[in-house]
């Protein structure tokens, strides 16, 4: 094995490692990790980007993403309760100041966009 593809499975990994992490933590994104871990895996390992691809939990979801640019509503839901738990968080424990109204915006901004994204469609075509 090369440097190279060495270092793509090495970072393949550690995007896997955290995108794993974001499942469980409120601010910690998943699908994007998740994304560049397929991506580096690509480079490095097609078998590794086939395992990845294969998880229960994160294959379909990149799958769908990469054809129709969806998002489940389950998984919609998840997402923007740990956004909103992660606000609350904030706005109770984080000192008076713009600082906090600032990152509960963007936090907002980031529910509103993920709630727009369309939902997979059953045969890969038409949103449901």
């Amino acid at each position: 094995m090369t440097l190279v593809r060495i270092c793509w499975v090495g970072l393949a990994a550690l995007s896997f490692g955290v995108g794993f992490l974001g499942l469980f933590l409120p601010l910690l994104p998943t699908t994007e990790f998740m994304l560049a871990a397929v991506y580096c895996a690509s480079k490095g390992s097609p078998r590794f980007e086939a395992w990845i691809r294969s998880r229960r939990y994160v294959g379909p979801l990149l799958n769908d993403w990469e054809r129709e640019r969806a998002i489940p509503r389950r998984a919609k839901f998840v997402a923007v309760g740990m956004i909103s738990a992660s606000a609350l968080f904030l706005i109770i424990h984080l000192g008076e100041g713009w600082l906090r109204w600032a990152i509960v915006a963007v936090l907002v901004a980031v529910a509103a966009w993920l709630v727009t994204r369309p939902e997979p469609s059953a045969s890969g075509g038409a949103p449901r």
